[in-house]
């Protein structure tokens, strides 16, 4: 390491979609358990869903209107707020006071791409507070700002009071999914949301994982079987693999899209209606807020009805300027609308079977869960990828996520008894994490897809003579080259005893906890000298964007980190050869001739390695091999007693023979 620069420069890197809890926090009792019930809620874009455990089964329970999925809308009115169907069903007599969609807000910065495109599509305002997205409505006659959390956090109240209502009992306790591909900021204000809604929240949990224990759970005797989970549900959609095998959920890989499903496929429906109106009318219904309200609802209804009929009639009255609006649509029109879209899921299919180092014809069933895998041709898609497999529709694509949720809270609570006491979760870390070393190298530590929690030691040195401190940088990604990765954070490890270099050894530590929590240390074994970092889950964290970026780098930079990996390698052999031959022992025996020539041959290469950053393998192999011609026959002089020829003198100047005695 050059100058002052410390030995290790860690750096490790950590996303983590944890299946059990990638967000947790401690409400036991202090005796292991959990005082109350425990609700499981399915915190949907379009709809949620809650389920609760009684009499040792598993309960999906229904709103005031004898429904099981409620819509994940508010509205603020006049006379007061409301949650679920009323707020829907009111949507178009006031559109700009009624929020939906929080959930593509959530955990995401106001200048996310994403949310400004989103922004142009909603009725309501988004304003932007300390980069944040908060959405502006009118409440009292006065405009009044809420964050995304807030608003979810009134859903998942809603979802609190219909607990509430079948058990005759107040509930605290809660398990909330979220999408396995939702970023670690995403999931901290998933839990946030949960907080402000005065609940416990004792689990966050990837849907598909969820869906998996619901599919799962009855089969928990059976040996190993592979599933894939393809979860497309109204505003996000997973793929995941998974190895269920006596009890255990094993995650295999996962992927995915935070910003794909039945919200965009409606929204093609809708410009489609404007173009048919535009041209049937020469009217442009766009600008108003109520014409869109009324398109929305009738674009859903279409969608839902096309699954099961080949066409469907839509009828608007007084869509806009009073003109009634009736149009036929076609399940091939619909599919044609939105067949990109439907095509863009099966790229994140087979990335998680690659992932999981799995072929199609491993997958033992195909698990559909998610309102949007009703869709005749997604399930088209999904079968011919899986060379004409049957998929999975045994479970309820609407209820799954909220059962897995409420199994998981009762393994929590206890409620669930002998039927879930041997069930485990493991989920898997989506990045490798590793620590740079001196030649700008990252050493993985912890590879791409190991199962969580888990903990692992590499042991490091210094590479100065009495180095005193060692700085540690952290970070994750799959670039060969630590600085391509993203840093997380750093610490350093001081009084480190004196010594040469490559005597100390310092033991450097990842321990990731069942609650998703990062912790590195390090510590010299020989004078006990120890530091570390917790990295928390809202701490400088990737988004899913920045993963995928990087995941895709990995692999298109893939052979100029392979030259970049070499060439190091090269560099440190030859430096290491060099620095044995600065040390070897006996050289003073030598006559001076020869003396001379070994170090001036040692020199020269250093100097090589000094002015030379920018040389590939070929070059420093080649120096190696030159110095090697010249050093070798030398010290085997000290074996054998001769005098090197004159042959092998690289260095036959005139300051050489003078110098011989």
């Amino acid at each position: 390491m050059n100058g002052n620069r410390s030995v290790i420069i860690l750096g490790v890197a950590l996303t983590i979609f944890l299946a059990i809890s990638t967000e947790a926090i401690d409400t036991t009792d202090g005796k292991g358990t959990i005082e109350g019930a425990v609700m499981g809620i399915d915190l949907g874009t379009t709809y949620s869903c809650v389920g609760v455990y009684k009499n040792g089964r598993v309960e999906i329970l229904q709103n005031d209107q004898g429904n099981r999925i409620t819509p994940s809308v508010v509205a603020f009115t006049k006379e007061g707020r409301l949650v679920g169907e009323a707020a829907k069903n009111q949507a178009s007599l006031d559109p700009a006071n009624t929020v939906y969609d929080a959930k593509r807000l959530i955990g995401r910065n106001f200048y996310d791409e994403t949310v400004q495109a989103d922004a142009k599509l909603w009725p309501f305002a988004i304003k932007n507070k300390d980069g944040k997205p908060q959405i502006e409505v009118e409440v009292d006659g006065k405009p009044k700002a809420f964050s995304p959390e807030e608003v979810s956090s009134m859903i998942l109240t809603k979802m609190r009071k219909i607990a509430e209502g079948y058990l005759g009992t107040s509930v605290n306790n809660a398990v909330i999914t979220c999408p396995a591909y939702f970023n670690d900021q995403q999931r901290a204000s998933t839990k946030d949301a949960g907080s402000i809604a005065a609940l416990k929240v004792l689990r966050v949990i990837n849907e598909p994982t969820a869906a998996a224990l619901a599919y799962g759970l009855d089969k928990k005797d059976q040996e190993e079987q592979n599933i894939l989970v393809f979860d497309l549900g109204g505003g996000t959609f997973d793929v995941t693999v998974l190895t269920i095998e006596k009890g255990v959920f094993e995650v295999a890989s996962t992927n995915g899209d935070t910003h794909l499903g039945g919200e965009d496929f409606d929204q093609r429906v809708m410009d489609h209606l404007i173009k048919v109106f535009k041209r049937k009318h020469k009217k442009d219904p766009s600008s108003d807020k109520r014409a869109i309200q009324k398109l929305k609802k009738e674009a859903e209804r279409a969608k839902r009805t096309l699954s099961s009929t080949a066409q469907t009639r839509i009828e608007i009255e007084a869509l806009f300027d009073g003109v009634d609006f009736s149009e036929t649509l076609t399940r091939a029109k619909f599919e044609e609308l939105n067949l990109d879209l439907f095509k863009k899921t099966m790229k994140p299919v087979k990335k998680a079977l690659e992932d999981s180092k799995m072929a199609k014809s491993d997958i033992d069933e195909v698990v559909l869960v998610g309102g949007s895998t009703r869709i005749p041709k997604v399930q088209q898609l999904l079968s011919n990828f899986f060379n004409g497999k049957e998929l999975n529709q045994e479970i309820n694509p609407d209820e799954a996520v909220a059962y897995g949720a409420t199994v998981q809270g009762g393994i929590l609570s206890g409620e669930g008894g002998d039927s879930v006491k041997d069930v485990l979760l493991l989920d898997v870390a989506p990045l490798s994490m590793g620590v740079e070393l001196e030649d700008g190298l990252m050493s993985k530590i912890i590879e791409r897809n190991t199962v969580i929690p888990t903990k692992k030691t590499q042991e490091y040195t210094t590479v100065q003579d009495n180095q005193a401190q060692v700085n540690f940088q952290i970070y994750e990604g799959e670039r060969s080259v630590a600085k391509n990765n993203h840093l997380l954070g750093s610490f350093t490890l001081e009084n480190i005893p004196a010594a040469k270099k490559g005597s100390p050894k310092i033991d450097v530590s990842f321990d990731i906890d069942q609650n998703g929590i990062l912790k590195v240390g390090a510590v010299e074994k020989a004078g006990g000298s120890q530091a570390g970092v917790t990295i928390s889950s809202d701490q400088n964290r990737l988004t899913k964007e920045q993963i995928d970026d990087m995941v895709a780098e990995g692999a298109k930079y893939a052979e100029e980190d392979k030259n970049a990996k070499v060439t190091a390698e090269a560099k440190r052999e030859l430096r290491d050869y060099l620095e044995k031959q600065k040390s070897f022992p006996g050289l003073d025996k030598l006559k001076m001739k020869d003396r001379r020539k070994h170090q001036k041959a040692v020199e020269a290469a250093f100097d090589f390695l000094k002015t030379n950053e920018q040389a590939n393998h070929v070059d420093i192999k080649a120096k190696l091999r030159e110095v090697e011609a010249v050093c070798s026959p030398i010290t085997a002089l000290l074996y054998d007693g001769g005098d090197a020829r004159e042959e092998d003198d690289a260095f036959p100047d005139d300051e050489a023979k003078a110098d011989e005695l």
